[in-house]
């Protein structure tokens, strides 16, 4: 089933009296279970096209549908909601309050869908036990290593069990061992069952995934599946 699709997507950005092509007519299906890998150099429209599989911003033109959904035309709000329900993020920067716990960064997601607070408690607990870290609970981000923290990272985008996991160069700020580790959770997860779509720059991070997309100049150059050799 089809979770993921896009149809004659375009964003325009005016810079002046020049317009640039940041997503140039892409059209893209992305089925459950997959990993996906959108790789391309600085300014090939994969950062764009990321924000728009997130949610985080609107198409100039063309349709977005997630989860059989068109919501190419939503308010704020409305993406608001459909981010916090379907979209789980892992960020280069790992995003995390700094002044509250582990436990608390974890939470923050299930505090937006109404869960008592027993409730989102517990699935915050059973977020950071997937993710190892079960005795860094009650620890603050500077209290945790780089890889720590992308865990926690981790745990706070699967804590909803949304139907996407969108990682943005989740390893860019960490050491090779750490970020060999990392690499791994994310494809235990997406064998796991969960839908991976990963963004990076890096080819040899890019090789973990099941399929490739290349852009370059705001469009889709190449979509290669592994053993398929297209």
């Amino acid at each position: 089933m089809s979770l993921i699709e896009i149809k004659d997507m375009y964003k325009i950005y005016e810079m002046g009296s020049d317009k640039v092509h940041a997503l140039d007519g892409v059209n893209l299906t992305i089925e459950e279970k997959e990993f996906v890998a959108i790789i391309g150099p600085s300014g090939s429209g994969k950062s764009t096209l990321m924000n728009m599989i997130g949610c985080l911003d609107t198409p100039t033109s063309g349709k977005y549908l997630l989860d059989s959904e068109d919501i190419s035309k939503f308010s704020d709000r409305r993406l608001a909601k459909v981010r916090n329900k379907k979209i789980g993020f892992i960020f280069q920067q790992f995003n995390l309050l700094k002044k509250m716990t582990a436990l608390g960064n974890v939470e923050r997601p299930v505090l937006y869908t109404g869960c008592r607070r027993q409730e989102r408690r517990q699935q915050a607990k059973e977020a950071l036990d997937m993710v190892g870290l079960t005795d860094r609970m009650g620890h603050k981000p500077n209290e945790l290593s780089g890889g720590q923290q992308q865990r926690v990272a981790i745990a706070r985008a699967l804590v909803n069990n949304p139907p996407v996991l969108l990682a943005d160069e989740p390893t860019g700020n960490l050491d090779s061992k750490s970020g060999d580790e990392i690499m791994k959770m994310i494809t235990d997860l997406h064998e796991a069952g969960n839908t991976v779509i990963l963004i990076t720059h890096d080819s040899g991070i890019a090789e973990k995934a099941d399929r490739v997309l290349h852009l370059s100049d705001g469009k889709i150059v190449s979509d290669t599946r592994k053993g398929s050799g297209i």
